[in-house]
């Protein structure tokens, strides 16, 4: 109940500013996470120290500051659903790992998704980015490799685009 108090106040705060979210968590959110606190230091005495509640209601009061921070700052989400979003790939392809046949192999891999998650980091589509990779580096002399990496080919297009934009004016 006290979890779906916080989620119910979250939604109303989204999308709106910083300062207005922290005022409202500190206005109601703060109430509910001092009465789970209150709670769970209840509970925790009423339970058997080894068992999976009080594991859990340990580890929720010895990380209790980092968990209630977004109280006090309203750029924080409440939750880390943002995070878990930039994992999902890594764990769908969890068992894919598994096939890469042998640690080069491995090796490859975590410097291709190294590229492609910086590419898109850089702002750029990794599809696109390489795209222009495979087609380039077959010519592209080798002591100039660095021109092809994903910040790099951001900044030459991010330049390409203001040019072409200028051109239209100069004519």
């Amino acid at each position: 109940m006290r979890i779906g108090e916080l989620f119910k106040v979250e939604a109303e705060v989204n999308g709106r500013s910083a300062l207005r979210r922290r005022r409202m968590r500190q206005t109601r959110t703060a109430p509910v996470l001092a009465e789970l606190k209150t709670w769970m230091n209840d509970t925790l005495s009423q339970v058997s120290a080894k068992s999976p509640l009080a594991l859990a209601i340990g580890y929720s009061l010895s990380n209790w500051t980092a968990l209630t921070h977004f109280v006090d700052d309203g750029r924080i989400d409440a939750h880390n659903n943002t995070a878990e979003r930039a994992l999902r790939g890594v764990a769908i392809g969890r068992k894919n790992y598994l096939h890469v046949g042998s640690d080069v192999g491995g090796q490859t891999a975590a410097v291709m998704y190294t590229l492609l998650g910086t590419a898109r980091l850089n702002g750029i589509n990794p599809q696109r980015y390489l795209r222009h990779v495979l087609e380039r580096i077959a010519d592209h002399p080798s002591n100039r490799i660095d021109e092809l990496l994903p910040w790099a080919v951001a900044a030459k297009w991010a330049q390409e685009a203001t040019e072409a934009q200028a051109l239209p004016m100069a004519a």
